[in-house]
């Protein structure tokens, strides 16, 4: 089994802000990731679109699993993504995080939304469990998006996971994007530029009034 691979697609000497892209996976899996497996390509776009949003004030790093799968009670991808988390705090001290997850990435996200290290979190068609528990942390921002006819994760329990974290305090935005399923692709153009759109408007103060 290989090891986790936190690759800088965009990176900075000195950022204002890192995004953290996280792809999805399988619900069990011991098979190692692969750069030109579908759930790693789909989120090339989304980092170039972070990129660009940021005008060279936002690093972009893309975290590459060791492993597809969840794997139950392993939850295979959240020590990678802490260990992730880790190293980009020790490259650039002191600068706010964003998490940009799909599916399985967007579970991640979601299970790290309590470490403070983290502004905000785009978290997009994510896999979320009934046994999932809501987790935020003061001055959070969550942006859900999910696909009404998606049929490999559930809006419904997006949903509920969106509704859970804002009763808590995190300032929560819903998108339910129509006729969209899984892939994202019905409305591409959409996904990618609200979810960057989101991540640089709360990671980078005045970036709203400054693109205006």
């Amino acid at each position: 089994m290989g090891a986790a691979r936190l690759l800088w697609p965009t990176p900075l000497e000195q950022p204002r802000a890192v995004v953290l892209v996280l792809h999805g996976g399988k619900s069990r899996s011991r098979e190692r990731v692969r750069a030109w497996q579908g759930a790693v390509l789909r989120m090339v776009p989304f980092a170039r679109a972070v990129a660009v949003r940021g005008e060279g004030a936002v690093a972009v790093a893309a975290l590459r699993y060791a492993v597809r799968g969840w794997n139950g009670a392993a939850a295979s991808p959240l020590g990678d993504a802490r260990l992730a988390l880790d190293q980009i705090s020790a490259q650039h001290p002191g600068v706010p995080i964003g998490l940009l997850g799909h599916s399985m990435g967007g579970r991640v996200a979601l299970h790290l939304a309590d470490d403070e290290r983290v502004t905000a979190i785009a978290a997009l068609a994510p896999w979320v469990e009934p046994r999932d528990r809501p987790r935020w942390h003061h001055g959070l921002h969550v942006l859900f998006m999910h696909g009404a006819r998606d049929r490999m994760t559930t809006p419904r329990a997006s949903r509920a996971m969106a509704d859970a974290m804002a009763a808590l305090g995190a300032d929560v935005t819903y998108e339910a994007i129509p006729g969209e399923g899984h892939a994202m692709l019905q409305a591409a153009n959409r996904w990618h530029a609200e979810s960057a759109d989101f991540l640089v408007h709360h990671l980078l103060p005045g970036a709203a009034e400054s693109a205006g």
